[in-house]
């Protein structure tokens, strides 16, 4: 188990945001569940702007990280709560959630399986639990991997490792969410992923969207 200085440090390298098609289609599958968010738990919160993007979508907001980063919501409707997220459990009680988020964390973290039964322990029964990482079956990441050995967002390089640790492809988000006892599971993606080897993205208006095209996966369930 890393200290929390060194874990520290390798939260810092994340900057504390996440891109914003992400938050978007966060925002979405919120949205489309039509069930109400009255508190939102956001795990591995950063800088808090997943609050910003789901405006009007909750009442109470509790952001979760080691790291308290500037530019997190300072409001009576938002709450910090800083913690270790690979020292479980959280500081946060059982079922407390309306919707349990974790926006591009699970990859930084040891043990997946263990988080994600985390996730579920916060959410109250009916509530959904989000997670969202890197997309290892995108076009650019299995080029990577051809390329170099490596997938894209795992890279031995900087502003990556040691940040990523743990690539999970759709059917291991799938498999877990089962184990974990998650009801009604979907996968989604952003439809938004660069060119490979390039700095371009993907042109959508083509129909080049889904998994091939995307750089981020989100897995939704709701805990029976």
């Amino acid at each position: 188990m890393r200290s929390d200085d060194e874990a520290s440090a390798r939260a810092a390298l994340s900057g504390g945001s996440s891109a914003d098609p992400i938050y978007r289609l966060v925002a979405r599958v919120l949205r489309e569940s039509g069930a109400p968010v009255g508190t939102l738990v956001d795990v591995g919160c950063g800088r808090g702007g997943l609050a910003g993007a789901l405006t009007g979508l909750f009442e109470h907001y509790v952001g979760c990280d080691l790291v308290a980063y500037p530019g997190f919501p300072q409001a009576p409707w938002a709450r910090f709560v800083q913690a270790n997220l690979n020292q479980l459990p959280l500081p946060l009680e059982p079922g407390v959630a309306d919707a349990v988020v974790a926006v591009e964390t699970i990859e930084h973290l040891e043990n997946p399986r263990a988080f994600m039964r985390e996730l579920v322990r916060l959410a109250r029964p009916g509530g959904r639990v989000v997670v969202t990482t890197p997309n290892q079956l995108s076009l650019l990441s299995k080029l990577t991997l051809v390329v170099k050995n490596e997938f894209n967002a795992f890279q031995t390089s900087a502003g990556l490792y040691p940040a990523h640790i743990t690539a999970l492809l759709e059917q291991d988000l799938r498999n877990i969410a089962t184990e974990c006892g998650l009801e009604r599971v979907e996968v989604r993606y952003t439809d938004s992923g660069r060119l490979p080897f390039t700095r371009f993205q993907w042109p959508t208006r083509w129909g080049l969207r889904g998994r091939w095209f995307s750089d981020n996966v989100l897995l939704a369930g709701r805990k029976p």
